[in-house]
């Protein structure tokens, strides 16, 4: 079946009986194009659990592994482990490579140059009580120091679920960063489904927030009705992996994980609430019941792409390089169990937009565009790599 792009009026009466809205929203399903002008290039491997990269004025690469360490790739030479400064948790029973959780994000300050920072997201606490956080350290240059949590969820959760999260920072150093929604069902917190924290603004969950470098609360961030959570930069959110802003357009772009289907690509900007889970093509596991009767709701933003073949999103990049001027200002989004990198060319065109698959037949954790132009991706495995994508001719 060849991927479409189907009214939302049609796809709600087959999916969803007696769901009503008045826009279309492009749907994905079925084979689509496969490209072929690239080859796998292995640039480092033996990387435990790879989350996130990112990489230094001297090129040298920060790499993140779930454990809860690092790896420094400097002139083609890996590192050995170097220890995070404090102890992550999965979150969940059985160890790190159970839960969702641990050492995830890497970026690089924007000064790093002058300032030295790079900035995390980990997790913490045990299966019962457990919560997503942003540090920073300084950058030894083996190692870490003068390490501080710059912000920290106020609310524990259960589970080893939906942590987020990763980090951007904007043109104007203040970044933005994504905290999931909690958890799946039986998962809760004050009674309810913790899943519909996503639609409270008092709470993180579900949430992306925009803090000044420091940890600190911008004056300018959009404000909101009742007791908003300070920081609070957009709502409505299930699980974001993969954040990006196009340099040339400032357009901020996030994948995010639906539950059993109905992942989302959307165009996120500041103030405004996404819907889930209030309303979403997602299912839940098992009995593949609506999550919610509403597909599209007034007052919050529908995504550009649904993809109805689960793509389980991960690193996203907004592509901007010249080896493949077909990609050109494509969005390039991850997949952890399709195994590939969707390219999606006009995602906000409804009529233009199109797809194509670069095949990595790995768990891709990240997607990213590195100092030298060149497309790189982590694949996420005990024995996980990085790779470049770069012409077959190259």
């Amino acid at each position: 079946m060849q991927s479409r792009f189907v009214p939302l009026a049609l796809v709600s009466a087959l999916l969803f009986a007696g769901c009503r809205a008045d826009t279309d929203i492009p749907i994905s399903e079925g084979k689509i194009p496969a490209e072929e002008n690239f080859r796998l290039q292995v640039i480092a491997d033996d990387l435990f659990l790879p989350w996130g990269v990112t990489w230094l004025p001297d090129s040298t690469a920060i790499i993140t592994e779930k454990r809860g360490t690092l790896r420094y790739l400097r002139n083609g030479r890996l590192s050995e482990a170097v220890d995070f400064p404090v102890a992550v948790t999965s979150g969940g029973s059985g160890g790190i490579t159970r839960g969702q959780g641990g050492l995830m994000d890497v970026v690089a300050s924007p000064g790093f140059a002058e300032d030295g920072w790079l900035y995390f997201t980990f997790s913490s606490g045990d299966q019962n009580a457990n919560r997503t956080e942003v540090a920073r350290a300084q950058w030894t240059g083996s190692g870490l120091a003068d390490f501080e949590v710059i912000w920290r969820n106020p609310v524990d959760k259960k589970s080893g679920q939906h942590f987020g999260s990763r980090i951007l920072f904007l043109p104007d150093g203040t970044f933005l960063v994504s905290i999931g929604d909690g958890g799946n069902p039986p998962v809760s917190l004050y009674g309810d489904d913790i899943r519909k924290q996503a639609q409270n603004v008092e709470t993180a969950f579900g949430k992306v927030l925009r803090l000044n470098p420091d940890g600190s609360i911008p004056a300018d961030n959009p404000t909101f009705e009742g007791k908003a959570l300070p920081g609070l930069w957009s709502y409505g959110h299930r699980n974001i992996q993969g954040l990006d802003r196009d340099p040339e357009t400032g357009e901020i772009w996030a994948n995010e994980h639906g539950a059993s289907r109905g992942d989302e690509l959307n165009l996120l900007k500041p103030g405004l609430n996404y819907g889930w889970p209030a309303a979403t093509f997602s299912r839940n596991y098992g009995l593949q019941t609506a999550i919610s009767d509403h597909v599209s709701l007034p007052g919050k933003e529908d995504a550009k792409l649904v993809w109805m073949d689960t793509q389980a999103p991960s690193g996203l990049v907004v592509y901007r390089g010249e080896e493949f001027p077909a990609w050109q200002g494509a969005v390039l989004s991850g997949g952890l169990r399709s195994q590939e990198i969707r390219v999606i060319h006009s995602a906000q065109s409804k009529t233009d937009l199109k797809e194509s698959s670069i095949s990595i037949d790995q768990r891709v954790r990240d997607v990213r565009v590195g100092p030298d132009g060149g497309l790189y991706v982590l694949t996420d495995s005990t024995e996980g790599q990085l790779l470049r994508i770069v012409p077959r001719n190259f």
